[in-house]
């Protein structure tokens, strides 16, 4: 039975077999017959470098895509004698389409195949059978493909190369970059050129042209039977060879050929997850306007992209205008339309102040006069002033008056107080009010400390615009106090108070402030005071009364710009300036022509002048004349604007070392005024000046890191430069007043000034709040939480690069102040300041550790080299590392010794004088020996 089963299975197969190749070849002889009387056939297969009228033939497609039913399909274009195949004898046809991945059934060519096939076994016999023609024609129809495909990709990664290559170019040399571009440009003309002529005639659209071809498809109901077909082979196209499309894949989304690239002056592009960001920065045009253009990209999740531009003026010059009256119809052109984009403000309405409002008024801009002075302050006049105008309920009076209460420097300290009013000015909406009440729930005084109410109020005091609220929130964004850490919100508080104070910023440079850190200043032995001495400013007095012309000039600038412990005054420095200038000092003449540019209540503002002494001081080869010089040529003060000049005396003030100079020199590289502009001579100059400590160096170098001008983009560096631009406002003045609080014994009112400094991020007030809590100085606190408060200033200190502050906190962990005893964590301490800040007292920690095996593996080799390396890190610390070696090694000898003397144990063992005189036998000893030294001593005398 089984063998029967069998027989009729194989004959089953034999006879289908034979079945289908009677069908296929009565369709091929059908198809033949057709092509020849010109009765149609199926010419639905496509090759690239088919005549273009083959795509007529595409009609029924969109009639295949909706009703899906493929023998319908397959019956309406096909035209067969009256002997064809039936619908099922053509599925055959269909599983192979659909194996190949093609749109229709190709006949043509299989028909004109199967033709040659018969009229060769009719003349020479037998040859191939048909399958095996058709598998041949396939193969050779796949190679085809995947070699076009292949041709395709390598054709789109010349491209990408070639573009990637175009940008490096056009950012490395700004020069060469438009001959280069011009000369690329044709290039990729050609390229596109000839792969339009290759596929315009077949109707496939190459892969980088995609997402424009797609958004040029007419609707499906108003698309014809040519659109139709075009659709599903690009479709198919896509589907058999593109890659998926990604952001840094994302085309250009400008066009190369209508636009000028000539007048592109730089090009940046910032990719994110899912948007591409392309600015075009243009030439300056005839008008002087320097205009950007910023393109942005949106990779949907459909694989879409949308793109969105627009065009703005992001500089003016008008150095570079040749038409006027065209600049001013432009301008006036550009205003009516920011006109029209912004809404129509309501009037504003003037509420007219009472009679009691405007003498509250007068008396708080009294009280500001007294304290905004640049050459004099008087406090305790302007408080007066201020709680006077407090009585009547005037708000800006009322935020003095409660940081007067709470610093307790000007006004009796009173916590209480101050809370209630900033309670009341908080109400109000007060940004100042915010900011107090964020501070005493910051620090815990008065009320409980939380960080989360802290962080509400100095988040709507910044909002408020109040430049320490916002300094408060850039320091915790920053350092992650009570937040997440994020650099871009940092970012964004710092920028808007550097832009404050750089704004402030006049050609002095502004009142010098010293930060002055207790713990050194305790330490100092050597006189090495950031604050001048009274005795020594005596002296130098006495020299200048004497006609010393170098203690003329440092009086005069101690003077001028203040520092050290001395006050501004502008009638001594111009006193002293004159006296040196009699002598033909050029420092002096120079600073008397700073004096007459700036003007003060001393000097009144005269240009001549200030030339004259410039011009005499730059003579000599002094470089802050030069300096001068160069910012009156600049500015057109006194004499014609000549930016040439302007930088050769700013070029010869840099050369030497002078900051001003090389700042200057650096402003005008980067506007280029005077010189080509150049961005990275730009960043050399402010990173020399910067080195000098100048402000607005520090600030210019923070906006190029922020924009990535001339730099690559660096938000961390970005952000430290901000932040020691915003420390230097008029606020830091405060530290002055809290060393000489604290030099005065007001220890609790000189506490609470640092600690609000502190809360502003400011290291040196950070490192100083320990330093009093660490020494129980101060009584604001209770015992149990002095050493947690310090642990957490040491902390935040620390992060900020305080090599003391790191040691302390070893010191608290290893001790267990304000903590757990820690000793690893003691040694990682230990080791961050030993290997980083290079800290001689890290070091012998460190060889302690090792030598007694706290925290640390004990190894005596180790612990001799970290003595030996503080020994020569640190001249104080050799006495400390010499004692600590000697014990070292006879401790080391000691253990030695026992392990080779153990037979010889016994022997000493028996000469333990305890085992004769008993456990007094010291007292025994010391008794008899007093007696021989009277003894001696009287027989001394009888002789």
């Amino acid at each position: 039975m089984k063998v029967t089963r069998t027989v009729l299975i194989v004959c089953l197969l034999t006879t289908l077999h034979i079945h289908n190749q009677l069908t296929e070849a009565q369709g091929a002889r059908s198809q033949a017959q057709s092509k020849q009387t010109g009765t149609g056939g199926n010419r639905g297969s496509y090759h690239a470098g088919d005549d273009e009228e083959d795509l007529d033939d595409y009609e029924d497609l969109e009639d295949f895509e909706e009703d899906g039913n493929i023998e319908d399909h397959v019956s309406r274009t096909t035209n067969l004698d009256s002997d064809k195949p039936d619908k099922e004898e053509q599925w055959p046809y269909v599983l192979e389409m659909k194996r190949q991945q093609y749109i229709v059934i190709e006949t043509q060519g299989q028909g004109e195949r199967r033709n040659e096939v018969e009229s060769k076994e009719q003349d020479e016999g037998p040859q191939e059978t048909l399958e095996e023609v058709e598998q041949q024609a396939l193969e050779e129809d796949e190679q085809k493909v995947l070699e076009e495909d292949e041709l395709q990709i390598l054709e789109e990664d010349e491209l990408e190369t070639l573009e990637e290559d175009e940008l490096e170019t056009l950012e490395e040399d700004e020069n060469q970059a438009y001959m280069e571009e011009l000369h690329d440009q044709q290039k990729v003309n050609l390229i596109e050129s000839e792969e339009e002529d290759e596929f315009k005639d077949t109707g496939y659209i190459p892969i980088r042209q995609r997402q424009w071809y797609s958004d040029t498809i007419p609707p499906k109901s108003s698309r014809t039977a040519k659109d139709n077909s075009q659709k599903v082979k690009v479709e198919h196209r896509l589907e058999k060879t593109a890659k998926p499309l990604t952001v840094e894949k994302l085309p250009r989304p400008y066009d190369r050929k209508t636009m000028d690239m000539t007048t592109v002056k730089r090009i940046y592009t910032t990719t994110e997850t899912t948007s591409k960001k392309t600015q075009l920065l243009f030439k300056p045009d005839e008008f002087g306007f320097v205009k950007m253009t910023t393109y942005i990209q949106k990779l949907l999740s459909d694989g879409t992209v949308h793109t969105e531009f627009w065009t703005e003026v992001v500089e003016h010059i008008p150095e570079l205008v040749t038409h006027k009256d065209q600049l001013i119809a432009e301008m006036a052109r550009l205003k009516d339309e920011e006109d029209e984009d912004l809404p129509e403000e309501e009037p504003l309405v003037e509420i007219e102040l009472t009679p009691e409002e405007k003498e509250a008024e007068e008396m708080y801009q009294q009280g500001q006069a007294l304290i905004n002075g640049t050459f004099s302050k008087d406090y305790t006049r302007a408080y007066i002033h201020f709680l006077k105008a407090a009585q009547k309920n005037h708000t800006k009076s009322l935020e003095q008056v409660a940081f007067g209460h709470l610093f307790g420097d000007y006004l009796p300290h009173n916590l209480s107080r101050a809370k209630d009013i900033f309670e009341d000015l908080s109400q109000r909406g007060s940004p100042t009010g915010q900011l107090g009440l964020g501070f005493l729930y910051s620090a815990g005084l008065g009320v409980n400390s939380t960080q989360a109410r802290s962080l509400i109020y100095f988040t709507f005091g910044a909002l408020g615009g109040d430049p320490m609220a916002q300094m408060a929130m850039g320091y915790r964004y920053w350092a992650g106090v009570g937040v997440e850490a994020k650099c871009e919100s940092a970012l964004t508080h710092y920028k808007k108070v550097a832009s404050t104070v750089a704004d402030s910023v006049s050609l002095s440079g502004g009142p010098t402030v010293q930060r002055v850190r207790l713990q050194e200043e305790s330490e100092s032995q050597t006189g090495n005071s950031p604050l001048l001495d009274d005795d020594l400013l005596q002296y130098y007095h006495f020299l200048a009364d004497k006609g010393d012309v170098q203690a003329q000039v440092v009086l005069g600038q101690l003077y001028y710009q203040g520092g050290r412990g001395v006050a501004i005054n502008h009638e001594q420095a111009l006193q002293y300036f004159l006296m040196a200038a009699e002598s033909g000092n050029a420092n002096a003449l120079a600073y008397l022509g700073k004096m007459y540019t700036e003007g003060s209540p001393v000097v009144k503002q005269n240009n001549m002048t200030a030339f004259h002494y410039f011009k005499n001081a730059a003579d000599k080869g002094n470089p802050v004349g030069q300096t001068g010089l160069g910012l009156m040529y600049m500015n057109g003060m006194g004499v014609d604007k000549d930016l040439t000049k302007a930088v050769r005396f700013f070029t010869m003030a840099a050369d030497q070392g002078w900051v001003d100079g090389q700042l200057q020199l650096g402003i005008m590289h980067f506007s280029g005024l005077g010189v080509r502009r150049d961005y990275k001579l730009a960043v050399k100059y402010f990173n020399l000046a910067s080195q000098g400590g100048h402000v607005l160096a520090y600030y210019n170098l923070a906006q190029m890191h922020a924009t990535g001008t001339g730099v690559l983009r660096n938000c961390h560096t970005a952000v430290e430069l901000f932040k020691n631009v915003a420390e230097r406002g008029r606020w830091s003045e405060m530290l002055m007043d809290a060393h000489r609080l604290y030099k005065e014994g007001q220890v609790d009112a000189s506490l609470i000034k640092y600690t609000f400094l502190a809360e502003l991020g400011y290291e040196v007030a950070q490192s100083n709040v320990a330093y009093i809590l660490d020494n129980g100085e101060s009584k604001l606190f209770e015992d149990f939480e002095v050493h947690q408060r310090a642990l957490l200033q040491y902390t935040r200190a620390a992060s900020q690069g305080s090599t003391w502050a790191r040691v302390r906190m070893g010191d608290y962990h290893y001790y267990g102040f304000g903590t757990d005893i820690d000793y690893e964590s003691a040694a990682n301490h230990y080791r961050v300041a030993s290997e980083q800040q290079h800290s001689a007292q890290a070091m012998f920690n460190l060889g302690y550790m090792h030598e007694r095996g706290l925290g640390l593996r004990q190894d005596v080799h180790l612990a001799k080299r970290f003595y030996d390396l503080a020994a020569e890190t640190s001249m104080d610390a050799q006495v400390p590392v010499t004692l600590a070696l000697v014990k070292l090694g006879l401790f080391y000898g000691f253990d030695v010794f026992n392990k080779e003397i153990e037979y010889y144990q016994g022997i000493f063992a028996r000469l333990d004088p305890r085992l004769y005189l008993g456990p007094d036998w010291d007292l025994y000893i010391i008794t008899l020996l007093s007696l021989v030294l009277g003894l001696l001593i009287l027989l001394r005398r009888a002789r």
